[in-house]
């Protein structure tokens, strides 16, 4: 029996009731608005469902497929990790996560798309330069880079996880060089090599005239303050992280499932809208795996949630090194023949539809009449949309 219960109370619950609140807004944030409150309505019509052994009937209404979305993500995930099982690799993988000082946040917050490039080209470019020291690894390494622009409590905070093979391909493509067990490449070069290249990066889109400042941080156009506020960043420790090695791939799939396709929150983290308030669960830092609440007025809870929305076209899950899409099918290849492996995960998985997936993931079977639990639903009619535009 399937332990998926309902959430309660959902986002587009809180948008349908207090979305008034949010006045005018740019066409890409009110479009993600109204998908999160069409989802799965009469909005965007669906089929009329019944059962072929009783009396059930039920309509079944469309998702909306944003990726803002909550209740669209867990197909999408589970999609993404399974097609990346051909890519792993026998060894052990890191988790390295980078981050941004609090100065900068305003920055990026005003040039999403420029920023968040930059973002992911800091990283990556810091991983390959560090990786192929003679120093640390000496070899060439691959990674899968992921965008997550929020803190708990839903707040802008933008950093990248990366997870990294535990090892890379020597210069000639002759050898296998496998890092140590419990140590990638050193933190400290990490931070320091990428606080010089996204800070580079950065001064050098405001050299072009890439980056916009307005409001709070106009003065920033100033190359004067510009300069200030690169000084000042260069002079703090960026915080740069990699956790405890994995054991093995499949400990490395099931964790992309953490990562790859989250929203800032999801509707399971809802505890109540009781009037203009909203209370949801977040981390307790001082008791680390405990939850504890939090409270917003529902205008700032919305304002907070639609931070997150990323550019139109905006790619937040990215492949590098022996990785990227162009490299990786040869390279696997030739890393595993070198590591003695070659059919190590090659074959592809079966293709199913989402009603297989959802069955085989949480027992869900939406084809069996939730009534009397013999029959099956068939297709009656269709349902027409009817499009909700306020």
């Amino acid at each position: 029996m399937s332990g998926y219960q309902k959430p309660t109370l959902e986002i587009a619950d809180i948008f349908n009731e207090h979305s008034d609140l949010l006045g005018s807004m740019p066409k890409q944030i009110w479009k993600v608005v109204q998908a999160i409150k069409n989802c799965r309505t009469d909005a965007l019509g669906g089929h009329l469902m019944k059962c072929d052994s009783c009396d059930f009937k039920k309509n079944a209404y469309n998702s909306c497929r944003n990726r803002h979305c909550p209740k669209c993500q867990f197909l999408a995930r589970s999609k993404w990790i399974e097609a990346r099982e051909a890519d792993l690799l026998p060894c052990s993988y890191f988790h390295v996560v980078f981050t941004i000082p609090a100065e900068l946040k305003p920055v990026f917050l005003q040039n999403k798309k420029e920023c968040y490039d930059i973002l992911f080209k800091a990283a990556s470019a810091t991983i390959k330069e560090v990786a192929a020291n003679e120093k640390h690894l000496g070899a060439e390494t691959g990674s899968i880079g992921v965008l997550h622009t929020w803190a708990q409590n839903l707040m802008d905070h933008p950093h990248v996880h990366f997870i990294v093979p535990a090892g890379g391909l020597s210069e000639d493509k002759s050898r296998w060089i496998a890092s140590r067990k419990d140590f990638f490449v050193p933190v400290r070069v990490l931070s320091k090599v990428f606080r010089g290249k996204l800070l580079s990066l950065l001064r050098a889109a405001c050299d072009e005239g890439t980056l916009s400042f307005f409001g709070e941080i106009e003065y920033l156009s100033s190359p004067q303050f510009f300069d200030e506020l690169m000084f000042t960043c260069a002079a703090k420790e960026f915080v740069v992280y990699a956790k405890k090695p994995f054991a093995g791939p499949k400990a490395v799939i099931s964790y992309l499932g953490q990562y790859t396709h989250r929203i800032a929150i999801s509707n399971y983290r809802l505890v109540a809208l009781d009037g203009d308030m909203v209370t949801f669960k977040v981390r307790d830092n001082d008791n680390p795996g405990e939850k504890k609440v939090m409270t917003l007025h529902v205008k700032e809870f919305m304002r907070r949630f639609l931070l997150h929305v990323l550019p139109k076209g905006f790619v937040r899950i990215r492949h590098f090194g022996f990785l990227s899409s162009r490299a990786k099918k040869a390279k696997i290849a030739t890393i595993r023949a070198l590591i003695g492996l070659a059919n190590y995960l090659s074959g592809k998985a079966e293709k199913e539809t989402w009603k297989e997936l959802l069955l085989r993931k949480t027992g869900i079977d939406a084809d069996r009449c939730p009534k009397c639990k013999i029959g099956f639903l068939i297709e009656v009619r269709s349902l027409y949309p009817f499009i909700n535009s306020s």
